[in-house]
């Protein structure tokens, strides 16, 4: 209450910003070592062109959800740093989503601490969305979910950051079929033990726009039908919507009782795979023909696909997690714990699906096609 006072004091007087941050610096005692910029101090009525006091450090930030991350971050004034690697060409569209010199780029290698360090060391929020549906060369799934993860969280605790987000998988387990899965456990583990204090986020398979879920159910037509292991009449899935996930994120930042929580994301209905795929196919308007297809036949198949030097269609590990039930954590907090609610499969699948239409069906209503069936709990 007292330094809340002499903040509006502060505010209320005619001073430069270097002064608001000399002041604020003798009032607030953050981390040891850790100067208090001025891009944390809060001030404006809100939005983009206000400051939220939320330094933001995004790793992951021009994969799917990074997409999103960032849109909101910089919606409510936040200064975010995108570590990339790719093309500047490919970080493009990230720009206009903060005001001017609010989103800040900067290149970073996994590999070298030196690299993270620079990319957190004026945050005091950093979220790790790295990921990969695939293995490569230079990286595999234990790079990705585990090696770079720890990596990040020990730089984050040594250099002082106040809130570590951290985003795995619902179905991640130790003792999984799937390597993914497995080192998604295994990454929950090392950052946890790098930064106790670390929030860690478990969304389901999730869907949007740019997803590789409903997006690869349409495009498997070209597969001459639809491959299904047991028909898909033994996995259930629970897809949750990007926005909501994203929102969650961010209200995770404001939250501070989330600090140490794992939280589960999850959509508000379950259902069959076969039931899934098969509205997949109705809101597309495209012909459903599945057929039952061994799961040794599958992985086969898989391998083939996996020799394309470019990205493949699909993966002996994609067909382990496709067939994979997800798993229902009641004892986790959710979207709702966070004041989200969460949205409907069928409100948001023609904004996916529209796009693999023909044109004979692109402006038909989804009022024409029929909500997939549910499974309870």
């Amino acid at each position: 209450m007292v330094a809340a006072a002499h903040l509006r004091r502060v505010r209320a007087l005619p001073m430069s910003r270097s002064s608001v941050a000399a002041v604020a610096r003798c009032v607030l005692h953050g981390p040891p070592q850790r100067q208090l910029h001025h891009a944390v101090i809060p001030h404006g009525k809100g939005g983009r062109s206000s400051v939220s006091g939320v330094v933001a450090t995004v790793f992951g930030a021009t994969g799917f959800l990074g997409r999103y991350v960032v849109n909101h971050l910089g919606r409510m004034g936040s200064q975010v740093i995108v570590p990339y690697r790719c093309d500047s060409y490919d970080i493009m569209h990230l720009r206009p989503m903060g005001d001017l010199g609010q989103i800040i780029f900067l290149e970073w290698n996994g590999r070298d601490k030196d690299s993270i360090r620079r990319a957190v060391e004026h945050s005091n929020v950093v979220i790790n969305l790295v990921g990969r549906e695939w293995e490569t060369r230079n990286f595999d799934f234990e790079d990705v979910f585990v090696t770079i993860p720890r990596a990040i969280a020990q730089v984050s605790k040594e250099a002082g950051v106040e809130k570590l987000i951290h985003v795995s998988h619902l179905n991640a387990d130790i003792r999984s079929s799937s390597r993914y899965l497995r080192n998604k456990a295994v990454g929950e583990q090392e950052v946890r033990s790098a930064f106790p204090e670390a929030i860690i986020i478990k969304p389901s398979d999730i869907f949007g726009r740019e997803d590789r879920f409903l997006n690869h159910f349409a495009n498997i037509r070209w597969f001459g039908g639809v491959p299904l292991i047991s028909l898909g009449m033994k996995t259930v899935k629970q897809p949750v919507y990007v926005v909501d996930v994203s929102k969650g994120i961010i209200n995770a930042i404001k939250e501070p009782d989330a600090t140490g929580k794992t939280f589960a994301f999850v959509g508000p209905s379950r259902y069959l795979l076969f039931d899934l795929v098969q509205y997949v196919f109705a809101v597309a308007h495209r012909p459903f023909l599945p057929y039952p297809m061994p799961h040794f036949a599958y992985r086969l198949v898989a391998r083939l696909f996996e020799t394309s030097p470019f990205e493949p269609w699909t993966t002996r590990d994609k067909v382990e997690r496709v067939h994979i039930t997800d798993m229902t954590l009641p004892h986790l907090p959710g979207l709702e714990d966070l004041g989200i609610q969460a949205t409907p499969l069928e409100l948001k699948a023609i904004e996916v699906l529209r796009r693999h239409r023909t044109y004979r069906w692109l402006s038909s209503e989804i009022e024409d096609v029929k909500p997939a069936k549910t499974v309870s709990v």
